[in-house]
């Protein structure tokens, strides 16, 4: 069975939220279109929130199980992420990149519907398992939003020959994000040793995650030992979100990910 009414809640929040990226870009010089936008933003997250709810009680378990109920999650916290940023610095670009990452892992879904089982695998009935993953989901929406912060102020400078003073935005948002991320990391050793009685073992999603951390720790150590520096952070930020997108989903087609004990995470 197709998860209940998706496509209709997916649609309703396609055209809110893509009508909201287009007054932001083209519409948004006067109080009231913009104020019309952010009003749809909201009223999109509260249809992807109640679904996922909707979703959750059907299911009878979390909907956090494989790749496409994780992209779930990420889309409704990028949006919520991009409406917070975008009312306490006012950058309307910010919100609607945002957006259109949320609607892209939205639209992945749309196109390609995911088969639900209301099992879960002796290894995720685990007290562990909603923490570990809502906070690495988080974690990863804050850290694309840095990204988007990057790659938006490297565009300006290499291709339009503007510079973008958008690193104190990415800090907040890194240091915020690093902290989920480190807090994700502990909470997956602790389920890893209640599950598998190890805390850490090398497996090829472990490695990359910490990967992951160590790239956002570089972006860190960056800052505090040469804030003077703009470019190279930039393209540490930029760069991290690879690594990070290779270890949310990149690492499942890997050869190496078919021994891997997080297969119960595969899937479309």
């Amino acid at each position: 069975m197709n998860w209940i009414n998706f496509s209709i809640y997916a649609e309703i929040c396609g055209i809110l939220w893509l009508a909201s990226i287009v007054i932001l870009l083209f519409k948004s010089k006067k109080p009231v279109y913009t104020a019309i936008a952010t009003g749809m933003v909201y009223v999109g997250i509260l249809v992807l929130g109640s679904f996922i709810v909707n979703l959750w009680l059907t299911l009878d378990r979390p909907p956090m199980r494989t790749l496409g109920e994780t992209r779930l999650w990420y889309s409704f916290f990028l949006s919520i992420i991009g409406i917070v940023v975008y009312h306490r610095w006012k950058y309307k670009w910010l919100l609607a990149y945002s957006l259109g990452m949320a609607l892209l892992f939205l639209m992945l879904n749309y196109f390609n519907p995911e088969i639900h089982s209301k099992s879960l695998m002796p290894a995720l009935q685990s007290p562990w398992f909603v923490p570990h993953v809502i906070v690495y989901i988080f974690a990863y929406a804050l850290l694309a939003a840095s990204s988007l912060v990057a790659v938006y102020s490297l565009f300006h400078e290499y291709f339009l020959n503007q510079k973008k003073d958008v690193l104190p935005i990415a800090d907040n948002l890194v240091y915020i994000g690093f902290a989920f991320l480190t807090l994700g990391l502990l909470f997956g050793a602790l389920w890893a040793k209640e599950a598998w009685g190890h805390y850490w073992t090398w497996d090829p999603k472990e490695t990359w995650a910490f990967l992951t951390w160590l790239m956002y720790l570089v972006y860190i150590h960056f800052r505090h030992s040469k804030p003077h520096l703009t470019k190279g952070p930039l393209w540490t930020l930029s760069l991290a979100f690879v690594v990070l997108l290779i270890a949310w989903f990149g690492i499942n087609y890997l050869p190496s990910a078919q021994f891997s004990v997080h297969t119960y995470g595969m899937g479309n």
